[in-house]
């Protein structure tokens, strides 16, 4: 199965409707290249508030439903696409504890579901933690008309047990709504993070014969520069399509059948070894 993927790749700035009004615009911009799977950067809505310890965000916390989620099904409907919409930075109505969460549509503007970000980063200029608790949904894939979707959150990039599951629960693709750059004064000392960035899910692409379609966010926010670099990687680590640097839709071909033929070909998932594996959750 052939189809294309089109990718969000934006700026943000302090107006939360400006924000949405751009990833709407640019949603139909995918959408007239002909994509039929769309995804947004994560916290698309807002600046990058939690390089800050102590952000003022109650203009930005919104519940799900809610007005982000009501303009993106719209959006989803008018576009007949599936779109995975980046993270909002969602309150809990019964509980009143706060998430990172993408909600999914599918191309009649219905919520098929919601993924909370389950790894939560803590370091300077990425205060994630004062924000955001760690996700209690659970891993989530979606069946829609182009196959079976995963959905992870940026930090998630980091962590192959996240992608295993989501293959181990079928996901055809993993997408992965992301806010990463370098930080001024803050020495690359290990290397290069925008390299290690895209190869470590370049093997979670491979080790699970799945396509990985990362989305960033582009621009400087006070010490952050966000490096664009959005990309597609295929099931067996082609990297098809990269953005630049700067505010861009892109949209690619991607081929689901060559996930089948990995898989039967290198069986990677027939020769697991499950009962060897129970190191993996000790502390």
């Amino acid at each position: 199965m052939k189809f294309k993927l089109g990718l969000v790749q934006m700026k943000m700035n302090s107006s939360k409707q400006e924000n949405i009004d751009n990833a709407i615009r640019m949603i139909a911009e995918a959408a007239k290249k002909g994509a039929s799977i769309v995804c947004l950067p994560e916290l698309f809505n807002s600046p990058y508030f939690p390089q800050d310890e102590k952000a003022n965000i109650n203009d930005i916390v919104e519940t799900i439903p809610g007005p982000t989620t009501t303009v993106l099904s719209k959006a989803a409907k008018d576009n007949k696409v599936v779109l995975v919409g980046g993270s909002i930075y969602e309150k809990d109505e019964k509980s009143g504890k706060f998430y990172n969460t993408t909600p999914v549509f599918d191309e009649t503007g219905k919520l098929l579901g919601k993924y909370r970000k389950v790894h939560i980063p803590h370091d300077p200029n990425f205060y994630e933690q004062n924000y955001f608790e760690p996700g209690d949904l659970g891993f989530q894939v979606f069946k829609t008309r182009n196959g079976k979707l995963g959905t992870l959150i940026c930090y998630d990039q980091w962590f192959p047990e996240a992608a295993r599951i989501n293959a181990l629960m079928g996901a055809d693709i993993l997408f992965y709504p992301t806010a990463i750059g370098t930080v001024k004064d803050v020495e690359q000392s290990e290397g290069n993070w925008q390299e290690a960035w895209e190869n470590v899910q370049r093997g979670h692409a491979i080790a699970n014969a799945t396509v990985v379609c990362t989305v960033n966010r582009v621009g400087t926010e006070e010490k952050m520069n966000f490096w664009g670099g959005s990309f597609v990687i295929d099931q067996f680590g082609k990297t098809i399509v990269r953005g630049s640097n700067k505010e861009e839709v892109l949209v690619t071909e991607i081929d689901l059948d060559l996930g089948k033929q990995i898989k039967e070909g290198w069986r990677f998932f027939y020769n697991r070894r499950p009962d060897q594996y129970k190191e993996i959750t000790r502390k």
